[in-house]
């Protein structure tokens, strides 16, 4: 299979990876409105790429990248912001315990190497070429990813069981 049709890259994308590229943002996002403008602005870096995609797997990877690299840059935006607070915004919905939500409380290289292994079903190589870093990295994120993700739900279990 050779370059994928850049006439049809956007179609293609949209039609077979915008649920996929909507869960990385919402994994990576804390609010949905946040995941909804990154999803929005993947697609319009897609509209003014000037590269070529090698295959299906190439644009899959290169929307990923830049949904995890778009919502790390909404995140330090929003450490940098020296606001106020607005009272009339409501409260993010509190976290439900689920094993999504430990996740979402990891470090960002052990979140984005989990959810890309376990929800997206890459392997480390594959992580690691989209995340620049050697594969024994993503694997040792991996291994430290899933001791803190057992520690804290041991810790949750604890608290309930009390």
């Amino acid at each position: 299979m050779g370059q994928l049709d850049k006439k049809n890259v956007f179609a293609l994308a949209v039609e077979r990876y915008s649920d996929t590229v909507y869960r990385a943002a919402m994994h990576n996002c804390s609010r949905a409105a946040d995941a909804e403008d990154v999803v929005q602005d993947v697609y319009e870096k897609l509209l003014r790429y000037p590269g070529n995609f090698e295959s299906e797997e190439h644009l899959k990877a290169w929307l990923l990248r830049v949904t995890i690299n778009r919502c790390h840059d909404l995140t330090r935006a929003s450490y940098q912001k020296d606001t106020e607070l607005d009272e009339t915004i409501p409260a993010p919905a509190q976290a439900d315990g689920s094993v999504l939500d430990a996740v979402r409380a990891l470090p960002d290289n052990y979140r984005d190497a989990i959810y890309l292994h376990y929800y997206e079903g890459y392997t480390a190589a594959e992580i690691g070429r989209l995340l620049g870093a050697p594969a024994n990295t993503v694997l040792s994120w991996l291994r430290r990813g899933r001791g803190l993700l057992h520690t804290m739900l041991k810790e949750e279990i604890e608290d309930e069981v009390v």
